[in-house]
């Protein structure tokens, strides 16, 4: 085989991989969105079966959506349960990483490895966990509970992220405000908290988005006041309904705005 036609061979199977890897992606991204794009679709259908033919459109089901009141109570209840979990989260989870990034002591490895341990654990067993405890404290399931479980699965995500932005320019830093006479609470509001900004907010908004979603543990320790993803699946047992297909679109257009939105600080922060 001449060198001119080994180039064209293999300018021809560049171009047969380089095909191959655009199929194989725009494969995977068609699996994991034709479920969100079908919800989507059917929640302006024109009718009382979010099924096949497609009638409208029509936003008469978001209106019903947002005139229901137990849906809008229930928005409200994750609303909550969402801001006041991640922000526990990240402030947990910022101490922890700070104190393990700044100071060394015996045993430093265990600990880390225990911080991140509940990310390994089944929300299931998270849940179950937390309604043995709270029965043999004569605790009744609550928004609270709900708020403590999302905590115990959340901080690690955010001791994860804060531990991954700690840098020794920051350690500078910190030690010239230390030498100009500033206190450690001074230095971590006014130094370390500017400087990790992006990396805290981007764990907040992650933390946030993951409790909005989460179903199983705010299923097992609620009671009347319910978050937004159990009422989902109440009116699922109902049977399906555009109404359903609407507020499902909702939340996750939400929690996509909050991903995209965490991805941009981290992506900004790295870039700089």
């Amino acid at each position: 085989m001449s060198a001119v036609q080994k180039r064209s061979f293999g300018g021809w199977q560049n171009l047969a991989c380089k095909g191959l890897t655009v199929s194989y992606m725009a494969a995977c991204f068609c699996f994991i969105f034709a479920p969100v794009a079908v919800l989507v679709l059917f929640s302006f259908q024109d009718g009382r079966l979010p099924v096949p033919p497609f009638h409208g459109p029509t936003l008469y089901w978001y209106g019903q959506a947002l005139a229901n009141g137990r849906l809008l109570s229930a928005m409200g209840h994750s609303f909550l349960v969402g801001a006041g979990s991640a922000f526990l989260s990240v402030l947990l989870g910022f101490l922890a990483a700070y104190g393990l990034a700044r100071y060394r002591f015996r045993g430093q490895a265990l600990v880390r490895g225990i911080l991140v341990l509940p990310m390994a654990v089944s929300y299931l067993i998270v849940g179950m966990g937390l309604l043995v405890m709270a029965s043999w404290l004569n605790i009744a399931p609550s928004l609270w509970l709900v708020c403590i479980s999302h905590v115990v699965i959340n901080m690690p995500l955010a001791f994860a992220i804060c531990s991954a932005q700690f840098n020794p320019a920051q350690v500078r830093m910190e030690m010239a405000a230390g030498d100009l006479g500033a206190s450690l609470p001074r230095v971590l509001l006014q130094i370390t908290v500017p400087m990790m900004a992006p990396a805290l907010i981007a764990a907040f908004i992650l933390c946030f988005t993951l409790s909005w979603d989460e179903f199983l543990t705010a299923f097992l320790l609620s009671r009347f006041d319910i978050t937004l993803p159990v009422a989902i699946w109440g009116l699922l047992r109902g049977g399906l309904n555009p109404q359903t297909n609407a507020i499902g679109s909702m939340v996750f257009f939400g929690a996509a705005a909050l991903a995209l939105g965490a991805e941009y600080l981290m992506f900004r922060k790295k870039s700089s």
